[in-house]
């Protein structure tokens, strides 16, 4: 797999988040009743962990700590908020420009509805690893189905790759709930950072 794509390369330069922290709305996290902000906080946390290979730093949070953070041009400041309009029909959206991360109340409700026996904790670990790794540089996604930066259909008919393509309806969701190697190779490229530089001395 190549070591990053030129699209990430190109639109999201190196400097654009050189610390990059994260707030979570704890208040609007109650629209999802079925999820707590311990729930939400502690998907926040391990995908940030599992992103920290990448090689920018990536804090979580909570709303008052957000209000009390003092802005620094310097530094990202991304919203975890629940919006049906902001994600047009899918979990989850990243909106770059307006710096938020935006989950869907209605799309989890239905997985709710159709699929009560399965875990939707898993699928938002997965879906805000995912949209984390478009604010970390990953603009495009990967064509591997395995990775959290897949995406199965590009609505182009353009589909990931898999050894297996029928291994797909055997499963709710196929993709990494966390980054994988790939994943992580890809986002230190898109950030310029060869593998074992400290991203502190490159600046």
């Amino acid at each position: 797999m190549p070591a990053g794509r030129v699209a990430d390369l190109e639109r999201w330069p190196r400097h654009a988040l050189a610390a990059w922290r994260l707030a979570v709305c704890l208040r609007a996290c109650r629209r999802a009743a079925w999820f707590s902000a311990e729930q939400v906080q502690g998907v926040l946390q391990r995908a940030a962990q599992a992103w920290a290979p990448c090689g920018l730093p990536v804090q979580v949070m909570d709303d008052a700590q957000a209000r009390r953070h003092k802005p620094d041009p310097a530094q990202g400041l991304v919203r975890v908020q629940w919006d049906d309009a902001a994600v047009r029909g899918n979990f989850a959206a990243a909106n770059l420009t307006q710096r938020t991360l935006n989950l869907s109340p209605a799309m989890f409700a239905l997985l709710r509805q159709r699929n009560p026996r399965h875990p939707a904790v898993e699928t938002l670990q997965m879906t805000v690893a995912h949209e984390m790794g478009h604010f970390l540089g990953l603009v495009a996604h990967s064509r591997r189905c395995v990775d959290v930066m897949s995406y199965y259909d590009d609505g182009k008919g353009g589909r990931c790759s898999l050894r297996e393509p029928a291994a797909l309806k055997a499963h709710v969701e196929y993709r990494s709930a966390l980054p994988t190697a790939c994943d992580i190779q890809r986002c230190r490229a898109a950030n310029r950072l060869p593998a074992g530089v400290n991203p502190a001395l490159a600046r």
